[in-house]
């Protein structure tokens, strides 16, 4: 027995000596070599044992292979385009606020996204008209890209100084309408546009941006559900900032601030869109079916004698 244990002993040495000699000449793969010397994840998984006579095994033990990381929001079978889809996964920190929101994901383009607020003072007969006199935009972070006072096309009858905070004394550096109305639509072009109400801002510029753009945050039910209220109640951004952002927006006798009305906006969506946007993909009509044709019909055309080889025309003649 004792010699029958040599003889397998210099029979497993030749076999591991040849089976080096395989792997440097590129005819073995050494990642399939038991005891390899490339780097493992976690403790130390090979080592080295020394037999009598001198000669030497690999002794290893089955290394656990690391587990798939999958974001929360996607099942491991996600195609790329739901990744694509699916964007990014927010999370927020702290009070809620903009700088305190991180993302995750290298997907999301920040620079398509801003948040619009306008303030409207009052023009015609007994001032019920709404006319533009201040817009603010921001960034996806909440910085202000845009932030002008508005001279409206008529004058002026009611300043609606308690909501707008607008005055007199505002209006001396104001822009005129049309100069603005260019300068805005020109930020806006391309991008998806997200503020409270918003169809009152449009309304205030005298445009109307793509539906599919557009990002309501009075009209986000999701918003409601975590704020504890009504789905489908009309909620004021005051009332959101509130209960979600624990913020306390428009107070004091001055007016509104549509910077901070339009920086609150993108908070409050920043907060549920990744839910959001899952929502809205589910929701889009699907898309128009490609037309039905006769592969009989499309074949015909290739008999004609231009789609022939030159060489097999030639032959036939």
């Amino acid at each position: 027995p004792q010699g029958r244990g040599k003889k397998k002993s210099r029979k497993h040495q030749r076999f591991m000596e040849r089976r080096v000699l395989l792997e440097q000449k590129g005819l073995l793969s050494p990642q399939r070599r038991l005891g390899t010397q490339t780097p493992m994840m976690g403790p130390e998984a090979c080592s080295t044992l020394t037999k009598a006579g001198g000669t030497t095994a690999p002794r290893c033990r089955k290394v656990p292979k690391p587990k798939q990381v999958v974001s929360p929001s996607l099942s491991p079978s996600a195609s790329p385009g739901s990744i694509a889809g699916h964007r990014s996964v927010l999370l927020s920190q702290g009070n809620g606020s903009s700088k305190g929101v991180q993302m995750s994901s290298p997907i999301l383009r920040p620079g398509k996204y801003v948040a619009i607020d306008c303030e409207m003072v009052g023009t015609g007969p007994q001032g019920r008209l709404s006319e533009l006199a201040r817009c603010s935009v921001v960034n996806y972070e909440g910085d202000v890209i845009y932030d002008k006072y508005v001279q409206p096309e008529l004058p002026i009858v009611d300043y609606r100084t308690r909501w707008s905070g607008i005055t007199r004394q505002h209006m001396k550096s104001a822009i005129p309408f049309k100069a603005a109305q260019a300068e805005i639509l020109k930020i806006l072009k391309d991008k998806i546009v997200v503020g409270h109400a918003i169809h009152n801002d449009f309304q205030a510029l005298k445009y109307f941006h793509p539906k599919d753009r557009t990002r309501d945050t009075s009209r986000i039910p999701v918003l409601n559900q975590r704020a504890g209220l009504p789905v489908r109640a009309s909620v004021s951004l005051k009332s959101l900032a509130r209960h979600l952002l624990q913020k306390k927006i428009q107070v004091g006798s001055k007016g509104h601030s549509s910077v901070e009305d339009a920086q609150t906006a993108m908070e409050l969506y920043r907060l549920v869109e990744v839910q959001w946007e899952t929502e809205l993909a589910r929701s889009l009509p699907p898309r128009p079916p490609s037309p039905v044709t006769d592969p009989t019909t499309d074949s015909n055309q290739y008999m004609d004698d231009r789609y022939w080889p030159t060489d097999l025309m030639a032959s036939s003649l």
